[in-house]
C-alpha cells in the first residue's frame, strides 16, 4: 500500500486496501506508524482505512465520521477496530463504538498510548503540550495556520499561555523532526522535552485486534 502525502492524509485521510478479514479504522495521523507494524509483522489479514487527521481540530465531528466509517465498511470483514482513543470526544466516540459493537484504543488521546497510557496518566503534565512525527510535520497546518496564530498573533497567547512545555513525543529518532519539534516550541515561546516513545501501546492494541 503506498503511503499518501501528510497533505492528503490531513485533508481526505486514505482509502483501504480489499483483502483482509480485519478493518483497521485510523487517523490519518497514524497510518504511517500502521502501515509499518503491518509490513513489519507482515499482518496480511489487515486492512487499513484512515479519516482525515484535521478531524482533530474539530473532535465533536469525529464519532459520526467513525460511525459512518464503520457502517459503509464493516461488511465482508471479520473484525473492526477503531484506531481512535477518546481524542477529545468527551465519552461520545466510546459510545458510538459500543453501540457499533467494536473495539478502540483505550485512553485519552494518541499523545497516551505513545507515551504508555500508564505512565502518561501519572505524569499529570497540565502545562504539557505535545506534538507526534505526524503533529510535528503538519505544525503550520493544524497548529499555526490551522489555529490561525499565522493571521492573528494575539491568538498564541490565549491558546497557549497557559502551557510551559511542548513535549514532543517521538515515534522514530530522526534529527531533522527533532529540530522542526525545537522550532514548534520557539515559536510558542515554550520549552522543550523530547522523548523517543516508538510507537508505545499501539502496537499491543493493534495485536489484540487481531
Amino acid at each position: 500500500m503506498d503511503l499518501p502525502s501528510d497533505r492528503v492524509l490531513t485533508e481526505q485521510g486514505m482509502q483501504s486496501t480489499d483483502g483482509g478479514r480485519v478493518l483497521v479504522l485510523a487517523c490519518g495521523a497514524l497510518a504511517r506508524e500502521i502501515l509499518a507494524l503491518i509490513k513489519v509483522n507482515a499482518w496480511t489479514h489487515v486492512d487499513l482505512h484512515c479519516l482525515p487527521a484535521i478531524l482533530h481540530n474539530f473532535p465533536a465531528k469525529i464519532p459520526e465520521a467513525v460511525r459512518d466509517a464503520v457502517v459503509q465498511r464493516r461488511a465482508g470483514y471479520e473484525q473492526v477496530f477503531v484506531a481512535y482513543a477518546d481524542c477529545g470526544t468527551g465519552g461520545d466516540l466510546a459510545r458510538v463504538c459500543s453501540e457499533l459493537n467494536v473495539s478502540m484504543i483505550r485512553g485519552p488521546h494518541c499523545y497516551a498510548f505513545f507515551d504508555g497510557i500508564d505512565a502518561f496518566l501519572a505524569r499529570e503534565e497540565v502545562f504539557s503540550f505535545y506534538l507526534t512525527d505526524f503533529l510535528t510535520r503538519q505544525f503550520d497546518t493544524f497548529i499555526w495556520q490551522g489555529l490561525k496564530i499565522d493571521r492573528h498573533p494575539e491568538l498564541k497567547d490565549m491558546y497557549f499561555g497557559n502551557y510551559k512545555t511542548l513535549v514532543y513525543l517521538a515515534q522514530t529518532d530522526d534529527p531533522d523532526l527533532t529540530a522542526k519539534a525545537k522550532d514548534a516550541a520557539k515559536k510558542l515561546g515554550l520549552g522543550f522535552e523530547r522523548r523517543l516513545t516508538g510507537y508505545g501501546e499501539l502496537a499491543s492494541a493493534l495485536e489484540a485486534a487481531e
